[in-house]
């Protein structure tokens, strides 16, 4: 059922933080030329490897078009190549998205107290619309969130008069959000509404209590700073935030405004904020001339070149039931990212994925996966 004539708050729903216990994950299989290089074989061998991993403490339902459908059935079939069939905890569903960022398409779960789960559609423009989104037409996309509920017979909150990406919030649970002024007050989303109306929406449909705006995201991120690139919740009062001690790296100056940020804030029940600092990869990431030939871009979408950054960040990981999947670029950096995350969620296996494929679509495991809440 869609609901358009009241509010999750108002009906005793809220957003559960990410680290609250899952039924499952949502993802869609990728396919998009100018998005997946080389036919996307490389970022697919990325995505079934996190599928593999989650599948092992809870439910995965990949979202698969009429083209896409066959290849995932042949690279999710179990891992052991003793069966032919799908995992038991694999589910894929035939369907239709103009690209594979689960995170930005899906919808919002919310849960009540009598264990019911709803989702939120939010209206989806591709990141900025005509002002500055990222393709042409995004029809498929803003379909994602009613095909998924649909799947798991929950009902959904109609929101499409708010664009809003999942990887543009991040929540405690608690009633604290997380977000930057870069992304939410950008042109490309709300421009007719002020900062204090999208705060009221925010609170009406996640049950928030207060919400904490830092400045600006990731260096050179295209969704224009989404903060689940850069800071995040790993439990009530504690924040894990990018950083990077180069001051001539233009990382420095956004990282530390969110620090001089944060440590002066309290959450929603007045915990002073404790920032847990993850360093970035040590050298940037770039778009080499290989990448660049495996492109095929339509018209009206927006292309790379040889020498663009990346927008690299290991804050862009994924909390399973069972795990804590944390990006890998082949840096230095990568095992210290290992150890911290690992010690802020200690019970639960941090792993590392191999993501610079999941990195060349333009961001990484927390932007392709979308928690389903357990109620």
């Amino acid at each position: 059922m869609i609901i358009t004539n009241t509010r999750p708050a108002a009906d005793g729903f809220r957003m559960p933080a990410e680290y609250e216990p899952h039924i499952g994950t949502f993802m869609i299989w990728p396919e998009r030329p100018g998005s997946w290089c080389y036919g996307a074989k490389y970022a697919r061998e990325a995505f079934r490897n996190i599928i593999f991993e989650l599948a092992k403490g809870e439910e995965v339902y990949v979202l698969a078009s009429e083209n896409a459908y066959d290849s995932a059935l042949s690279m999710l079939k179990k891992s052991d190549g003793t069966n032919s069939s799908l995992c038991e905890h694999i589910h894929i569903i035939k369907g239709e998205s103009d690209d594979a960022w689960a995170r930005d398409v899906g919808p919002t779960f919310v849960v009540n107290k009598a264990a019911i789960l709803r989702g939120i559609d939010w209206q989806f423009n591709a990141w900025g619309g005509t002002f500055d989104g990222l393709y042409a037409s995004w029809d498929k996309d803003q379909e994602v969130a009613r095909i998924l509920c649909n799947e798991l017979k929950a009902d959904i909150y109609d929101a499409r008069d708010f664009v809003l990406e999942g990887g543009s919030i991040h929540v405690d649970g608690k009633g604290t959000l997380l977000t930057t002024k870069e992304c939410l007050l950008s042109q490309g989303r709300n421009p007719s509404m002020t900062q204090e109306e999208i705060e009221n929406k925010l609170k009406d449909y996640l049950n928030l209590r207060k919400i904490i705006w830092l400045d600006e995201g990731i260096y050179n991120d295209e969704t224009n700073g989404h903060v689940d690139n850069f800071a995040c919740f790993t439990e009530e009062g504690k924040v894990l935030l990018a950083w990077t001690d180069d001051v001539d790296d233009p990382q420095y100056t956004r990282s530390k405004a969110a620090y001089d940020i944060l440590v002066k804030e309290t959450d929603a029940d007045g915990n002073k904020i404790e920032v847990i600092k993850l360093p970035i990869p040590s050298k940037p990431i770039f778009i080499t001339e290989d990448d660049l030939e495996g492109y095929e871009f339509e018209e009206g979408e927006d292309t790379r070149e040889v020498g663009e950054r990346l927008a690299a960040s290991y804050v862009n990981f994924y909390v399973g039931n069972k795990s804590v999947l944390v990006p890998q670029f082949g840096d230095i950096n990568d095992k210290l990212a290992l150890e911290i995350i690992g010690k802020v969620f200690p019970s639960r296996k941090a792993v590392g994925i191999v993501a610079r494929d999941i990195l060349l679509g333009g961001g990484n495991i927390h932007c392709i996966t979308q928690q389903i809440p357990l109620p």
